[in-house]
């Protein structure tokens, strides 16, 4: 085999000739496409990222190699001086490390570089003759101590074994002499047994029915404890609706006492106590179930103190607005009671009806106003009815609409009906 090859040549001469030429290799010219990317690398990334590419040209391509040479050759040269002529001038100088000079001397190819390369080649092995016989004699040393320990360990497992058998021959006697005291003892052993396994069977059917009677007494305070809570819930919101409608009483006969007496300036009582009965038992009987006549009737109901306002949303605006679309509607109904809110103080509330509808409409109530969409399913008449009902007895009470059945109710209920002659002059 030629020793000039490239790949002939040991793997440390190939991996420093690929150094060298990386270290040029942006200023050779006429490079192939592949070199000329990697020349564009770091020149620590050349060697490392493109080493296999730069082999395989100046293997293969002896003029790029000659273009390597051209830039390494002024790194290598030296003064000298003929000896036939006498001129001086300039030579290669091989460095003194066997892998250099073989690097340079196959890449820059002076006179008698394949010589040079052979010598330096030879170098190269004679110096690693020695490393050679080091690593060996390393190696059998290295052999030599595994041997020893491996024996090492043999024996200490021999004698490992050896011990785990007389443990072994002691287990063995030290069962049998058990099994023998088994024997003797298992008739009494399986009596115990047997007597141990019928009480722990009624201990279990003991604990099963203490269980079963535990959770039974268990739910029954859960029950009785859900209920005590359900009546301590009712008495609390029966005392709190007693106190709150007493205490809505109260203040309306207090408010309309005393307003009566200062705005209509009543003269002082006279007559005996039984006329003054008999005269309220009359009133009272001439006013059961009376509705308002008139708008003026209608104002002076609503300066009343306390007054509460009920308006049946689409009955009024449905006659008043046919033509218009029900948002429409309730806009200009909303609009026009807000002024009798604002000028009165009327606890007002609008009902619409929306017990078909599975989504409520939108409304902007004004200052003072209450609006109400019935629930679904809920008729809009029943929701007035609630309301009425839920009013003590003796509040004024003003429920405006035309539907006969309301108008029956409410009055049956104690309020006064507003029919839509009456409200709609103060819509506007």
């Amino acid at each position: 085999m030629e020793v000039s090859a490239y790949a002939t040549l040991p793997d440390a001469v190939r991996g420093r000739i690929v150094a060298l030429a990386a270290g040029v290799l942006p200023d050779v010219v006429r490079l192939p496409p592949a070199l000329k990317r990697i020349a564009d690398f770091a020149p620590a990334r050349r060697a490392k990222a493109g080493g296999a590419m730069i082999a395989s040209v100046l293997g293969s391509d002896d003029e790029v190699r000659a273009s390597v040479a051209t830039q390494l050759r002024s790194s290598y040269l030296a003064p000298a001086k003929s000896e036939e002529t006498g001129e001086s001038g300039t030579d290669i100088v091989l460095p003194e490390d066997p892998t250099e000079a073989a690097a340079v001397a196959w890449l820059v190819r002076p006179d008698g570089w394949e010589v040079a390369l052979k010598e330096a080649l030879d170098r190269l092995e004679a110096a690693a003759v020695p490393a050679v016989d080091a690593e060996v004699a390393r190696l059998r040393g290295k052999l030599a101590a595994a041997e020893d320990e491996v024996r090492e360990v043999r024996a200490d497992r021999k004698a490992r074994l050896d011990e785990l058998k007389a443990d072994n021959t002691t287990l063995r006697r030290k069962l049998g002499e058990a099994r023998a005291s088994a024997r003797e003892a298992g008739t009494g052993l399986e009596d115990a047994l047997a007597e141990a396994r019928d009480a722990l069977a009624r201990a279990e059917e003991e604990i099963a029915a203490r269980d079963r009677q535990l959770r039974h007494q268990r739910s029954q305070i859960d029950k009785l404890e859900r209920e005590a809570a359900a009546e301590r819930r009712t008495s609390k919101a029966e005392r709190d609706d007693v106190s709150l409608r007493a205490r809505f009483l109260l203040d309306t006969l207090l408010d309309a006492a005393g307003g009566l007496r200062r705005e209509l300036a009543l003269p002082p009582v006279t007559g005996t106590p039984g006329e003054r009965v008999e005269a309220e038992l009359a009133s009272a009987d001439a006013a059961a179930g009376a509705g308002v006549t008139s708008s003026a009737h209608l104002e002076q109901f609503l300066a009343m103190p306390r007054v509460r306002l009920i308006v049946d949303g689409y009955n009024v605006s449905k006659a008043l607005w046919p033509d218009s679309a029900l948002d429409a509607q309730r806009l200009r109904l909303l609009r026009g009671v807000a002024p009798i809110v604002a000028r009165t103080g009327a606890e007002t509330t609008v009902v619409f009806d929306a017990h078909s509808a599975s989504v409520r409409p939108t409304a902007v109530p004004p200052r003072g106003v209450k609006v109400l969409f019935s629930p679904e399913g809920v008729i809009a008449d029943d929701v007035i009815r609630d309301l009425v009902d839920a009013e003590p007895s003796g509040r004024v009470i003003l429920v405006a609409t035309d539907d006969a059945e309301i108008v029956k109710d409410v009055r049956r209920a104690g309020a006064r009906t507003v029919p839509l002659s009456s409200l709609s002059p103060l819509l506007g």
